[in-house]
């Protein structure tokens, strides 16, 4: 195929990634341990760790991991927490003991942590014990046999209480200072692992580095395997993408604001910055705002990834025009699409434009973004090196240039499949190493993606994906309803928020009911904005429920009553 974008690229860009000097992400990390011992590695909430400290307590943590529990090379280890130092020390001490990391929400209701333990077969978990009441609802359904949880009593030189000070302002559903039976507390478990020598273990390229959930392009949660040479790739290829952003910066300082249980984050933020020996600055609630551009200003920053809808709130948060922008070399967006009008706000206030990426949980995940410092034009921008892109028919062939169809990649930083799911796995793969992504675009003459549409049924809210079935599985799950289909429709905060179309077989059964409902079954942004009552869906001659109807209808009754309100202004 004609590799059209490569006349686009910056000057000096190589089409290809250089063979990578780390075959593992354990081996990167211990490069950076001994390349930059006493860099700042980590800091949150006022307190850092160096290079040097980290390699120390992430030794004690394999070590126990190892040892203490016996844990064999490829087990898998949950991680159930927020931006917290713990979860740095825990996460290279999972690879140093040459095991799999599952990243989980900690805002997971017990349903979807117990689906998520169960179905990575997970046999230890790492959580903040302020969500650890949710894991002792499912975790006798689940394989696993040890459980760490870390908070106000860990060591790691952190002020008392500033753990559960910032989790309780994160989300409502912590609870402070649970104990959970059974659990060792983290700084025990460094304790009994400093007592240890860990034994080698191999870990290469082919070796699984996360089981990283998605719903993949429709259904169910499914793990996506993404192997260390995945990672190793992609964190080559936005380096090579990234290279003269940072010239005369050393070391670099990222603000890390997205969760790291994110794949957007954890590439972006904590690999990209390991691998340069830079230094992330925690943000454990990127929610209060003012308290964000407070921290802000303590740092000389020269990176930060966003979400469109943070972007926007920090542009809008008093104080955040007056910081110091002069170090900022890098804004990279990326989870849903940048808003122009955004765009151009934090172009204004920071001198900095946003360079929007595209990807997946599938491509670990960067695959498609713009040149750092190009004008924000609306697209997601080039592949990068060693990735090509093709838009595809339905038949999996290529369509003509400026002709719209679906994305499909190909890299070495596409998955090895889904866990256990080879069905899934081939439904989204096409001969040659292609991944279908599910979404619509276009190419242009100078090799320039634009996102057009979504080819499936999946709503984005803030960068996450929402699958309709999940949604409707919970709610037809209630007495007194018979069918029910979830859309996304427009939501100026989140990109798009969901709306529930149900048919009752009780009338009494309310709209304040079903809210509930969710709240009890869901994660706080799957749960439905709206629900809307109806004497029957439509469908298909087969029965299958017409979502695109649905939304299709639902948009033009909001176009109308935009027409509307403007004609009577």
């Amino acid at each position: 195929m004609e590799k059209i974008w490569l006349k686009s690229y910056p000057d000096g860009m190589p089409a290809e990634v250089p063979e990578p000097r780390h075959r593992s992400l354990r081996d990167m990390f211990e490069y950076s341990f001994s390349e930059w011992p006493d860099s700042r590695a980590f800091t949150c909430m006022g307190t850092t760790l160096t290079y040097r400290e980290l390699d120390a307590l992430s030794m004690q943590f394999a070590c126990y991991l190892q040892k203490t529990l016996g844990l064999t090379r490829g087990e898998r280890v949950a991680v159930m927490m927020p931006n917290v130092l713990q979860y740095a020390i825990a996460l290279c001490g999972i690879f140093r003991a040459g095991l799999v990391a599952v990243n989980v929400n900690p805002l997971y209701t017990p349903r979807e942590l117990e689906h998520q333990l169960k179905d990575s077969g997970a046999r230890a978990i790492v959580i903040l014990e302020n969500f650890a009441h949710v894991l002792e609802e499912v975790i006798d359904e689940t394989d696993v046999e040890h459980i760490v949880t870390t908070g106000v009593g860990d060591r790691l030189k952190a002020p008392k209480g500033w753990i559960v000070n910032a989790v309780l302002r994160y989300v409502k559903r912590a609870v402070p200072g649970y104990s959970l039976p059974g659990a060792v507390k983290f700084n025990q478990a460094l304790k009994l692992g400093s007592r240890e020598t860990l034994d080698p273990v191999e870990l290469g390229f082919a070796d699984i580095a996360f089981l990283q959930y998605t719903g993949g392009t429709t259904g169910i949660s499914k793990g996506a395997m993404l192997s260390h040479r995945n990672m190793i790739y992609n964190v080559d290829q936005s380096r090579l993408w990234q290279k003269d952003a940072y010239e005369g910066v050393e070391p670099i300082v990222a603000i890390t604001a997205l969760p790291l249980y994110h794949i957007f984050s954890l590439q972006n933020n904590f690999l990209m910055m390991m691998a340069q020996g830079g230094e992330n600055v925690l943000i454990p609630n990127p929610r209060d705002f003012e308290g964000f551009v407070k921290e802000l200003g303590k740092h000389e920053f020269n990176f930060i990834s966003a979400v469109n809808t943070l972007f926007q709130a920090l542009v809008n948060t008093p104080g955040f025009d007056e910081l110091d922008f002069s170090h900022l070399r890098v804004s990279v967006g990326g989870g849903m699409a940048v808003q122009p009008a955004v765009a151009r706000q934090w172009a204004e206030v920071t001198g900095n434009d946003i360079a929007q990426g595209y990807g997946l949980t599938e491509t670990s995940p960067s695959a498609v973004c713009n040149a750092v410092g190009s004008t924000f034009s609306g697209s997601i921008g080039l592949p990068l090196p060693s990735t090509d892109v093709m838009i595809c028919a339905d038949d999996g062939n290529p369509v003509p240039i400026g002709e719209t169809g679906e994305i499909c990649i190909r890299g070495p930083q596409v998955m090895e499949g889904y866990w256990r799911r080879p069905a899934e796995t081939s439904e989204v793969m096409l001969p040659g190493g292609w991944l279908r992504t599910g979404d619509i675009g276009r190419m242009d003459e100078e090799g320039h993606t634009w996102i057009e549409d979504r080819k499936k049924d999946m709503i984005l809210v803030s960068a996450f994906n929402v699958y309709p079935n999940e949604i409707e599985n919970v709610i037809v799950e209630m007495d007194g309803i018979l069918e029910a289909a979830a859309i996304g429709v427009p939501d100026e905060h989140s990109g798009e928020s969901v709306k529930v179309f149900a048919v009752r077989s009780d009338d009494d059964v309310t709209e304040a009911d079903v809210m509930a409902h969710c709240r009890e079954e869901l994660t706080n942004y799957k749960r439905p904005r709206e629900v809307e009552f109806r004497d029957e869906l439509p469908k298909t001659n087969v029965g299958k429920i017409l979502r695109r109807a649905l939304r299709e209808e639902e948009l033009a009754k909001r176009e109308a009553a935009a027409s509307g309100g403007q004609a009577a202004g």
